[in-house]
């Protein structure tokens, strides 16, 4: 049996946390993954639960809804959202495999020129 390829990918302990979280939350609410424009690399992800809009891409990964716009999902598919608790505090991280350099303090990247257009096929 072959498995699905997901367009974003959570860890067991992402998956947990999420689950955790949304458990505080009212109406149907979702992990949005998405970047925006900024920081010193070019690009910051802006991880928030948020209702599901008609033109996201909607999937489902451990029991937790996950959405991304349509232009954020050509820089994230492929990724990974991590919780990570260490000295440096505790918080969600994305394993992109589409990222080409980040910045020093890790929360802003640049992706492959190609990158959007590659995803654009898909």
């Amino acid at each position: 049996m072959s498995e699905t390829l997901q367009p974003i990918k959570l860890t067991d302990k992402a998956a947990a946390k999420i689950k955790e979280l949304l458990a505080e939350q009212e109406g149907e609410q979702a992990l949005r993954v998405a970047v925006r424009g900024g920081g010193c690399s070019g690009f910051q992800y802006a991880l928030a639960f948020d209702a599901p809009k008609n033109d996201d891409h909607r999937f489902e990964n451990q029991g937790v809804a996950v959405v991304v716009d349509k232009t954020s999902m050509q820089f994230v598919f492929g990724s990974e959202v991590d919780w990570v608790d260490g000295l440096q505090g505790a918080g969600f991280a994305v394993n992109n495999p589409n990222v080409v350099a980040a910045c020093g303090c890790g929360s802003s990247f640049q992706v492959k020129e190609d990158t959007a257009e590659q995803a654009a096929t898909v």
